[in-house]
């Protein structure tokens, strides 16, 4: 979820959710340490509970990223052994690091003796030739010697050879059985399951098998699906009980930022799928591209595309 889930993201999605667990993007250990920390690592308090996730590979590195995580309040540090992309690749961290079982147990190891707070690891069933079997098995094995609290499994292998990283999110094809192969294994292990989970009857079918499941595109492109999260897996009352009151309670959030000099469309761009399938969520949708995106734009621009959603489903009722 590289360059998609910032801190205006997980902000909005807190409001549909108390219970879920919030992920930052990846960051690498070396932009944590050495870029703008406030920028990078900057979240509001209702945010909690929010893991940072962390890309890298050098044990010593990673421990002090970890170790600043830790300070700025983060509540669990992931390293991220899945991501499949080109520059993470070239960089060293990311799936590629599948081959290398040992150096990410050895990385596990420095994160867990510099921070108090859990230390998770999300990986993929394997990479390219190798057999999902052997290759998750000697990576999960090696990382819980090393401390890991949890696993985050995606469950379908990384092509880092012939397939591009937006194909590499569908075209292997996915193994759930494989991650409950794992769970079965290691009872003791928090188990969690991601790849492919659409919604969330699909996620509590996951539930009777695994510790938990992680969204991830499902959540970003249709976050109209976080606002049962709360009473559907969790027994509690959503924060909001529709996306209008959802975007009532972000409107304070929103002036404050733009007061701040964040553009408006830092913000709306993570609102597109707020009412997919809803009467006006064409317009909605245009109105925010064409207009949240000028100079000096601000939340009236919002305002006003709730409207064209409110007018859309009065027509609608009409019809």
């Amino acid at each position: 979820m590289m360059d998609w889930t910032d801190r205006h993201c997980r902000f909005f999605h807190r409001l549909m959710s108390r219970r879920a667990r919030l992920y930052t993007e990846m960051l690498t250990s070396g932009a944590v340490i050495h870029g703008d920390r406030d920028r990078l690592l900057g979240f509001d308090a209702s945010e909690h509970p929010v893991a940072l996730q962390l890309g890298g590979s050098d044990a010593r590195d990673l421990a002090t990223a970890a170790r600043i995580g830790e300070d700025f309040g983060y509540d669990e540090i992931n390293l991220n052994v899945g991501c499949p992309s080109d520059r993470v690749r070239d960089g060293r961290f990311g799936a590629c690091l599948m081959a290398e079982p040992e150096l990410v147990a050895d990385g596990v190891t420095a994160m867990k003796r510099a921070v108090k707070i859990p230390v998770t690891v999300k990986c993929r069933i394997g990479i390219d030739d190798q057999d999902p079997e052997l290759a998750l098995d000697a990576l999960a094995r090696g990382v819980i010697a090393a401390g890991a609290d949890a696993l985050i499994v995606h469950a379908r292998k990384a092509w880092l050879n012939g397939l591009s990283p937006k194909e590499n999110r569908d075209i292997p094809p996915l193994d759930y059985g494989r991650v409950y192969r794992l769970k079965a294994a290691l009872p003791d292990v928090p188990v969690i399951i991601n790849g492919g989970i659409a919604s969330l009857a699909e996620a509590s079918g996951h539930l009777d098998r695994v510790d938990g499941v992680m969204l991830g595109r499902a959540a970003y492109q249709e976050p109209w699906r976080l606002l049962t999260v709360d009473p559907e897996l969790f027994g509690e009352a959503s924060p909001h009980a529709t996306m209008q009151d959802v975007f009532e309670a972000m409107m304070p959030y929103i002036e404050a930022r733009l007061a701040q000099g964040t553009r408006l469309h830092a913000i709306t761009r993570h609102f597109v799928g707020a009412f997919h399938g809803v009467p006006g969520a064409r317009a909605f949708r245009r109105h925010l591209a064409e207009n949240a995106v000028r100079p000096g734009a601000g939340a009236n621009v919002l305002r006003d595309a709730i409207a064209l959603v409110e007018r859309g489903a009065v027509a609608s009722i009409a019809a």
